[in-house]
């Protein structure tokens, strides 16, 4: 088993993104906002009036989702190369980041048709 994290810059692709998944078979994930350090720290850099003033005239921390699943070693691949097409490329600038680590166990998933067994 593996966990995958994917950090969504590129969040007008979100649904479409799912949608593949769901059609390569990867039905079970959670999706969390997220914002990334960078922006955060130019946020708070900018003083206290500056800051301010933009909370009216922009949003200063545009919003990105982090996506996590847990998948059968097989399906890795699948992943990868889905949120890839879905995105038009993942190496593309503010796209995104995806990354992975094995997973030693997952408790609490259910063994019926809509999991990963």
């Amino acid at each position: 088993m593996h966990v995958i994290f994917l950090v969504l810059n590129k969040i007008e692709c979100l649904d479409a993104v799912l949608a593949k998944l769901k059609k390569a078979g990867i039905t079970g994930g959670t999706i969390i906002e997220s914002t990334g350090m960078v922006k955060k720290l130019e946020d708070s850099s900018d003083g206290y009036i500056l800051g301010s003033l933009r909370l009216f005239l922009e949003d200063p921390r545009p919003e990105s989702k982090t996506i996590f699943f847990v998948v059968n070693d097989s399906q890795v691949d699948i992943v990868r190369r889905t949120v890839d097409e879905a995105l038009g490329g993942i190496n593309n600038p503010n796209t995104g980041i995806l990354f992975g680590f094995p997973l030693a166990f997952a408790d609490g998933l259910i063994k019926n048709r809509s999991t990963l067994w």
